[in-house]
């Protein structure tokens, strides 16, 4: 190579790699996008997963939803508190807690719409909610899912007998009861909502007590006369 070329080729390599420099940068805006798109990717679907745990419903909503929380983490078992407080003697008798020691989270019941989860984030950042907030029944429970409340109570899976047995209907209820001194769930005035007597976070409810003595109470229990009792705060 003569001395010219040489001298030539030198001159030419910075503006070779003036021109080659907004190719890189062009390079590299594809690359930061896709890195921003993943990150936001895997930061919603970990706020999805989040979302399905009782624990965003308390960090979230943290003042109204504490107390329906802190029922749902009780021991099973034993003594305990329900959302207002007042003393339940077995915390069986919520269905929070069995539910929990099942393996089942809030979002197996709890299933709101896309506008109740809107109106609910609106009313907490204005302030605008009541406290503690109101029991939701089974029309609240069923809206989102579309079944109704036989449906919702008795999905399978969720209730089986001790020989395998999923109960998926009413008549299987009365069967699998029948032993009982007294069978409530026999319809003998008609039939009533499963809520009118399980309640999820405070202690379940013997309807049929408030007329028959005969009925018997499973532990932790109240008859209507003492949930007429009961301290809401």
């Amino acid at each position: 190579m003569s001395e010219e070329q040489t001298s030539s080729h030198a001159e030419q390599t910075p503006k070779q790699e003036a021109a080659a420099q907004p190719a890189k940068k062009k390079n590299r805006k594809p690359l930061t996008i896709g890195v921003i798109v993943a990150v936001l990717v895997v930061a919603c679907a970990g706020l999805w997963v989040w979302h399905e745990q009782p624990s965003f419903c308390a960090a979230i909503c943290h003042i109204p939803m504490d107390p329906y929380l802190e029922t749902y983490e009780e021991e099973a078992g034993v003594e305990g508190v329900d959302k207002w407080n007042n003393a339940v003697s077995d915390t069986n008798a919520m269905l929070a807690v069995t539910h929990r020691v099942e393996g089942e989270t809030c979002m197996a019941c709890h299933v709101p719409t896309l506008s109740e989860q809107v109106s609910e984030l609106t009313h907490w950042i204005s302030g605008d909610y009541v406290f503690p907030l109101y029991e939701a029944d089974l029309d609240k429970l069923t809206e989102a899912s579309g079944m109704d409340a036989d449906e919702f109570c008795l999905k399978s899976g969720c209730h089986v007998t001790g020989d395998g047995t999923e109960l998926t209907t009413r008549a299987q209820l009365v069967e699998a009861t029948a032993d009982l001194a007294f069978n409530p769930h026999v319809a003998q005035h008609g039939e009533r909502l499963c809520s009118d007597c399980h309640k999820g976070h405070r202690a379940s409810v013997m309807v049929c007590a408030d007329c028959h003595n005969e009925a018997e109470l499973p532990s932790g229990w109240i008859t209507p006369d003492e949930e007429d009792q009961l301290i809401i705060s």
